[in-house]
């Protein structure tokens, strides 16, 4: 690996297309509390019972919709019954086809009355698109990653040789991950598809589906700590940091709630780390970890090449405690 190797982002993205739908809502184009099927017509999710709810853009913000990921279910649910592509795996399923799957899936709870980890950045992603007029990667190109500098990161790889291989956690050491594979996730496989990258026909995931290099993501967190913000206003920049749906500990466990863009530290203690309240962080299935602490003046990002270790194995715990020590 060198300083300007490309990974596969994962869900690395999503705060990038948070800080895309935020910018949209700054500028008054769209509305937090805008309801989704305004936007998209043909998504109109039901709960069991039938009924139709009201969801909103910031219910997609927050992963509060109802919505989930194939990967979050036991079993033969309706995720896999649906062949619902979490964006990590490959697809030929564009916008349309993903948005219709959707929509047939009852919701998992009534919007804004519950939290899951789900794909609610992919529908905002199509919100977007209809918002902005322009497919995915134009929208996110004029709205963060050109005005950021973020030359590097986009829906597409140019340069091949410049994308890092990627593993998946195995025994005695990680396995390189190769096709359409799959690395056992708390009990159930995840797809990984690191090919999926050059596949023109998949939908463009906002949630999990972009690659870039470690310097053009701390680039864009390090703007949103300090407030100065190429894209962002700095009230809109600060709720981010605010929470913004309770989640029992769902999100990133006790201690955690979730902002805009990632999980916000409430009590440190109960989290068990030295993070200072306040901080936003998230990472991502590739072996990835970020984290804002705007109260000690410091931004990480760490991009590894390793599912899962290096999102949630000894790696980055050990990282994170090695820098606090060295403050």
């Amino acid at each position: 690996m060198t300083e300007d190797s490309i990974f596969l982002l994962s869900s690395v993205a999503k705060p990038i297309i948070t800080v895309a739908a935020l910018n949209l809502v700054q500028s008054g184009t769209i509305g937090l509390d805008d309801t989704v099927s305004e936007w998209l017509p043909a998504f109109r999710p039901r709960l069991p019972d039938g009924t139709e709810p009201r969801i909103t853009v910031r219910q997609l913000l927050t992963h509060s919709a109802g919505l989930s990921y194939v990967f979050m279910e036991q079993g033969d649910g309706p995720y896999h019954r649906h062949a619902i592509s979490s964006g990590l795996d490959d697809t030929d399923d564009d916008f349309p086809a993903l948005i219709a799957k959707l929509t047939d899936i009852p919701l998992s709870y009534p919007p804004g009355h519950g939290w899951g980890y789900s794909m609610s950045l992919d529908v905002l992603s199509a919100v977007i698109e209809q918002a902005s007029g322009s497919t995915l990667p134009e929208a996110i190109a004029a709205l963060v990653t050109g005005p950021m500098a973020m030359n590097d990161t986009a829906f597409s790889v140019a340069d091949p040789r410049r994308l890092v291989a990627h593993y998946g956690d195995a025994s005695p050491r990680p396995r390189r991950l190769v096709g359409d594979d799959a690395v056992p996730f708390f009990g159930n496989p995840m797809r990984l598809s690191p090919g999926r990258i050059f596949n023109a026909r998949a939908f463009h995931s906002g949630g999990t589906g972009m690659a870039g290099t470690a310097g053009d993501v701390i680039r864009l967190l390090e703007s949103l700590r300090t407030g100065q913000s190429a894209v962002l206003d700095a009230p809109t920049t600060r709720s981010m940091f605010d929470i913004q749906a309770r989640t029992g500990g769902l999100a990133a466990g006790p201690g955690w709630e979730f902002g805009f863009g990632g999980s916000v530290l409430v009590e440190s203690e109960m989290a068990g780390t030295p993070q200072s309240p306040g901080t936003l962080q998230w990472d991502g299935a590739y072996g990835h970890k970020w984290s804002i602490d705007p109260a000690r003046g410091l931004t990480v990002v760490a991009l590894t090449n390793t599912a899962f270790e290096g999102m949630n194995g000894r790696f980055p715990v050990d990282l994170r405690d090695a820098i606090y020590r060295s403050l």
